[in-house]
């Protein structure tokens, strides 16, 4: 029988909530970049972002209207630091967003499996799994607050260049 005291599930279970909200109220602040890089209105940016299937499809889209060459150097760099925030933030989500749990019977921390494959050049990678810890929790709440800085300065972009809000 395991000693440790027994992990908070449901704790977990709200957090993966809040972090799911953090990115979806975070990504669909790219609405309001496309806009302002495609130079339309915020409804044709929304069809824009809706008819892109993927968070990396939306944040591409961004990077490579921010990378145009009439863009000011200012501006390119403020949107690709943000776009690139997200991709490293869209790890942790996409960790938890696309997996299957498991429980140890004993009592035990539960382990999330990433429902992804991977072909290597030898055979596939499949399966991933990680402990659902206390470390697991402080990085999903890290995560949380650097989403939550992060949409501050996708704001702060926005109002900067006059983009439609």
């Amino acid at each position: 029988m395991n000693d440790k005291s027994p992990f908070d599930f449901d704790a977990f279970l709200l957090l993966a909530g809040r972090l799911n909200y953090a990115w979806t109220n975070t990504e669909s602040l790219l609405i309001h970049l496309i806009a302002g890089q495609a130079k339309v209105d915020k409804e044709t940016a929304t069809i824009i972002f809706l008819t892109l299937n993927t968070a990396r499809a939306r944040i591409d889209l961004v990077e490579r209207l921010a990378k145009m060459p009439d863009r000011a150097t200012t501006e390119r760099d403020a949107i690709i630091a943000c776009t690139q925030k997200m991709l490293r933030l869209s790890a942790l989500r996409n960790r938890y967003n696309h997996c299957i749990y498991a429980f140890d019977t004993d009592g035990g921390n539960p382990r999330s499996i990433l429902m992804r494959i991977a072909d290597r050049r030898d055979g596939l990678k499949m399966g991933q799994s990680s402990d659902i810890d206390q470390e697991a929790l402080d990085n999903m709440n890290d995560a949380i607050q650097s989403l939550s800085n992060l949409n501050t300065r996708i704001w702060s972009v926005v109002k900067q260049y006059g983009y439609p809000a």
